[in-house]
C-alpha cells in the first residue's frame, strides 16, 4: 500500500494558515475532510468544507459556541453532507453497553465524571491552552457527549454553573485554568423530575500509571453504573524505573498484529473513523440518508446539547453566575439567559 501524500502547504513553506483551502479545492464533492486543528479554528474550516460539498469529521468540541454549531448543522443539512464529531468513547464496547443499560434505569438522578491529564500536557499545549480553548472544552466534552447520548430523548440540560481552580498554569505563564467543574441541572422529559450532573476536567494531574484518568458514576431511579475507563485490570512493568502502567489496547493496540503490521484497527480509537467512512460511502452511493446517520452517529444535528453545556459553562465561569439553556419549539438548544 502506498503511503505517499500531497501536503498543504508544501514542506518548504514555513506557515500558511489558509492552506486547507487549496487542499479542499483539489478534492471532489463527496470526499472526506478531517478537522483536527485548534478549537477556535473549527468553524471556518468546517464551513469551508461544507460549502464545497465535502463530508466532515471534526474533533471535539465541534465548535465553542452554540450559535456556530447551529449554523454548521443548518449548512450541512442544506448541502446534504455528513458532519460528525470524533468522540471515540461512543465506540468503546463498555460505554456502548453502559449507554443501553442507562436507558433502562428509569429517570436520571445523578452523574459525576472525572477526566484529567498530567501537567506536562500544559507545556505541550502552551500555544493554545487558555487562548484557543480551555480544559473543559478539551476533556469534559468526552463525558458530556456520553451523557447527552445516553439520555437522548429522555432528559435535557437546563441550567449550568461552572467553577475553576487556578494557579499552576499561570505559574507556567500559561493563561489557563487548572481544573474546571461544571454542575448541570437536567430535567427528565416525561416526569419533570430533576437530575444533576458534575463534570470535572483537569490538566495538572501528576504522572501516573495512565496518561488520562477517566471515570464516571451514574445513578438512575432504577439502578447505578460505575466505569473506570483508565483501569481495565491489565497492567505491565519492566525493570525500568517508573515503567508500571495500566494499558488499554481496547482503545488502540500498539503492539503488532500477527502479520507484523499495524494491529490497532479494532480499537475504539479507530472505530469512530471507520463508522464515519462507512456512513459516507453509504450516503454517496444513495444507500442511506442523513436522517439515518442522525439516529446513531454523533452528528452536528444531535450534539447541540453538548456545545450548549460547554458554552454555558464557559459563560458561567466568566460571569460568575448560573446560565440557563433556552430551547426552541423543536426541542433543540437555541440560546442562553443568566
Amino acid at each position: 500500500m502506498s503511503v505517499e501524500c500531497e501536503t498543504f502547504p508544501k514542506d518548504d513553506v514555513k506557515r500558511d494558515t489558509k492552506a486547507y483551502l487549496a487542499a479542499m479545492e483539489s478534492m471532489l464533492a463527496g470526499d472526506i475532510v478531517t478537522v483536527f486543528t485548534p478549537d477556535d479554528t473549527h468553524f471556518e474550516v468546517v464551513m469551508a468544507a461544507i460549502q464545497r460539498g465535502l463530508h466532515v469529521m471534526c474533533t471535539k468540541p465541534m465548535v465553542k459556541t452554540l450559535d456556530q454549531h447551529r449554523k454548521i448543522a443548518e449548512a450541512a443539512k442544506k448541502a446534504g453532507v455528513l458532519v460528525q464529531i470524533e468522540v471515540h468513547k461512543r465506540y468503546d464496547f463498555i460505554y456502548e453497553d453502559a449507554r443501553e443499560r442507562i436507558r433502562s434505569l428509569g429517570d436520571f438522578s445523578y452523574f459525576v465524571s472525572h477526566m484529567s491529564q498530567p501537567k506536562f500536557q500544559l507545556e505541550t499545549f502552551r500555544s493554545w491552552a487558555g487562548q484557543s480553548s480551555d480544559i473543559s472544552y478539551y476533556l469534559n466534552s468526552h463525558h458530556i457527549d456520553f451523557h447527552v447520548w445516553a439520555l437522548q430523548g429522555l432528559a435535557r440540560p437546563v441550567c449550568v454553573y461552572g467553577v475553576a481552580s487556578t494557579g499552576l498554569a499561570k505559574s507556567m505563564d500559561i493563561p489557563a485554568e487548572d481544573t474546571i467543574t461544571l454542575t448541570v441541572q437536567w430535567v427528565n422529559l416525561k416526569s419533570g423530575n430533576i437530575g444533576n450532573a458534575v463534570y470535572t476536567a483537569s490538566w495538572i494531574a501528576g504522572r501516573a500509571d495512565v496518561h488520562s484518568q477517566q471515570r464516571f458514576f451514574y445513578m438512575g431511579h432504577g439502578g447505578e453504573i460505575t466505569i473506570d475507563q483508565a483501569h481495565r485490570g491489565y497492567t505491565t512493568c519492566t525493570d525500568e524505573k517508573g515503567s508500571f502502567s495500566s494499558v488499554n489496547p481496547l482503545y488502540m493496540k500498539y503492539t503488532k498484529a500477527h502479520d507484523g503490521h499495524f494491529g490497532g484497527r479494532h480499537g475504539y480509537g479507530y472505530r469512530s473513523f471507520e463508522a464515519f467512512v462507512h456512513q459516507v460511502t453509504s450516503l454517496n452511493s444513495g444507500k442511506s440518508t442523513l436522517e439515518q446517520a442522525d439516529s446513531y452517529l454523533p452528528t452536528a444535528n444531535n450534539t447541540l446539547q453538548v456545545t450548549a453545556i460547554l458554552e454555558a459553562g464557559r459563560r458561567s465561569i466568566d460571569l460568575k453566575k448560573p446560565i440557563t439553556i433556552k430551547f426552541d419549539s423543536a426541542g433543540d438548544p437555541e440560546g442562553f439567559t443568566s
